[in-house]
């Protein structure tokens, strides 16, 4: 080939190889395929060191834990007492027809949820909940004053448990009559979650 035709040659294939070059960096640029939704950065907040200790998480844990349980108590025990109607109660204590509730569940992103006597023997809960039931009903039986509990589930949950007042018409009207009137507020919180209200409140 000579000189002249390799360089003709070269003209003949720049224009396809910028071609190329271009489509590649388009497709490249699909937004199709770089989406920065709420959720990825979220997801890239949370993949931030966050000097955070378990001491923090469990204070935070059990701050919330202590407000939203008395709000929810509050509402279901006002709602209760508006109806003697067995088939809205059963509703009721089944966390139904709340309005607050639902709204701070989804607010907290919580798993709330009312817990009997019955509970203790539920292997849908983790074991360490089931202790802490029995231990409830126990000092429920001894009339020891009740405290709340925080349990780490696994890496990424805690519950917080805490003992409704003997003395509160959820027991009697969400579980019968008992001979020692016994309900617990399981409230599971994401540790996800948890961090951001922290990370949130600090900014404020």
């Amino acid at each position: 080939m000579t000189k002249r035709n390799h360089i003709k040659f070269l003209f003949m294939i720049r224009p396809w190889l910028l071609l190329g070059l271009l489509i590649s960096f388009l497709s490249s640029c699909n937004p199709e395929r770089v989406k920065y939704t709420k959720e990825l950065k979220a997801e890239m907040a949370d993949s931030k060191i966050k000097r955070i200790t378990n001491a923090d998480l469990i204070q935070t844990v059990d701050n919330l834990g202590a407000k939203v349980s008395a709000t929810i108590q509050k509402e279901l025990a006002a709602q209760l007492q508006k109806t003697t109607d067995p088939a809205e109660r059963a509703k009721l204590c089944q966390l139904q027809n709340l309005p607050r509730t639902k709204a701070i569940a989804n607010q907290y992103v919580l798993d709330i949820r009312l817990l009997g006597p019955a509970d203790i023997q539920n292997k849908a809960l983790n074991p360490k909940e089931r202790e802490i039931l029995d231990a409830y009903l126990y000092n429920a039986k001894q009339k020891l004053s009740p405290i709340s509990n925080i349990q780490k589930i696994n890496d990424t949950s805690f519950v917080y448990n805490t003992a409704v007042p003997s003395d509160s018409p959820i027991c009697e009207a969400c579980f019968g009559k008992q001979d020692v009137p016994f309900a617990v507020w399981h409230l599971g919180f994401r540790k996800r979650e948890v961090i951001r209200r922290m990370q949130a409140t600090k900014k404020k």
